[in-house]
């Protein structure tokens, strides 16, 4: 991390975390932030679900929730990106104060509630998007709505001629009842919903599944087989976790889904578990406590195809991103492998 870069995470630290979240979207949108290009080699470039991405290491929904600052994020060394939650109308979120620092535990706790401006302007800020970027959406249901599952095919109809790939997100704990949704005969109802208006687009984009980490085995293998039966392309292994299990910070009693260096260890088992329950036959993204090139590295190796990150930027920065770009590329040539697809699942 540069001196500059340390600087500017002291400053937004001496504000209240969600102040310094949209102080951060400021500077990436005012172009003040780090521009690191593309990073990629032949070892780094991988295919998930048909996409062509530059290297594995994607950025995590959650942070850029209404695509404000797609060209910056797009430029600062991502292999893909992944904007929103999104839901049909605008809503407010849950009240303030709902993001929360744990700073001796390198973890981050919100309930945001799917704070966002509504499909239609996200979908409008999409239509604007740089085309050399690999973009997907989050999908998300409205807290008020008659029917929620109904919510994911509207958001995912109005805003895919503008993406890449889409994420059905069922697994935020802060919308009540919405895992619910994760259950074996609710979630093929949805899906199925999902795939057919996906089905019905002009261009067929990429459909992935994002699950909670605090499942069971029973419901995890549930999911793995609702997954394969669906027609979906990927699944994505986690989201936040309610486990408060470990921690240290003040805050760590707070309500709401805690991501970080603490949800590392459940993440990549459940991500390991789905592996092996769909025998390989779907993408997994891991997601849950990537902090370094090993903790992509194992996620890889615990099968997954590709990373996200996004609680780690709070602490490290966007210059942690070339980081584990690059030294992912290290961990696989000290290994022997000629590509991210050849370490994929040779550790689980």
């Amino acid at each position: 991390m540069s001196a500059l870069e340390q600087a500017g995470l002291r400053l937004l630290h001496a504000f209240d975390p969600e102040t310094a979240h949209g102080l951060a979207l400021r500077a990436l949108q005012l172009g003040l932030a780090p521009t690191t290009g593309t990073i990629t080699s032949p070892r780094l470039r991988t295919s998930i679900a048909g996409l062509a991405l530059p290297n594995p290491v994607g950025l995590a929904a959650g942070f850029d929730k209404n695509a404000t600052a797609l060209r910056a994020l797009s430029r600062a060394g991502f292999g893909f990106l992944e904007v929103g939650a999104a839901t049909p109308r605008p809503q407010p979120g849950n009240p303030k104060p709902r993001l929360f620092r744990l700073s001796e535990d390198r973890a981050v706790i919100n309930r945001f509630g799917f704070n966002n401006d509504g499909m239609h302007a996200i979908a409008a800020r999409l239509a604007d998007r740089p085309r050399d970027a690999i973009i997907g959406l989050n999908l998300g249901a409205n807290k008020d709505s008659d029917n929620r599952a109904a919510d994911f095919a509207t958001v995912l109809a109005t805003c895919a001629g503008h993406l890449d790939f889409a994420t059905v997100n069922v697994s935020s704990p802060n919308t009540e009842k919405l895992r619910d949704l994760q259950g074996k005969d609710a979630l093929g109802a949805l899906l199925s919903g999902v795939m057919e208006t996906r089905n019905g687009l002009d261009r067929t984009i990429p459909i992935f599944l994002k699950i909670a980490p605090d499942l069971t085995d029973a419901e995890i293998a549930d999911v793995a087989e609702v997954a394969l039966s669906s027609g979906i392309d990927g699944l994505i292994a986690t989201n936040t976790t309610l486990d408060r299990d470990g921690l240290t910070s003040p805050h760590a009693q707070e309500k709401g889904g805690l991501s970080g260096a603490p949800l590392f260890e459940k993440s990549t088992c459940v991500l390991a578990q789905l592996y092996r329950a769909t025998g390989g036959k779907l993408p997994i993204i891991g997601v849950g406590g990537v902090a370094s090139a090993e903790d992509a590295y194992a996620k890889i190796k615990a099968g997954a195809s590709a990373v996200q990150l996004y609680s780690a930027l709070v602490y490290r920065g966007l210059g942690l991103v070339p980081d584990i770009a690059h030294g992912l590329d290290t961990l696989l040539e000290r290994d022997g492998f000629g590509s991210v697809s050849e370490a994929v699942g040779t550790a689980t």
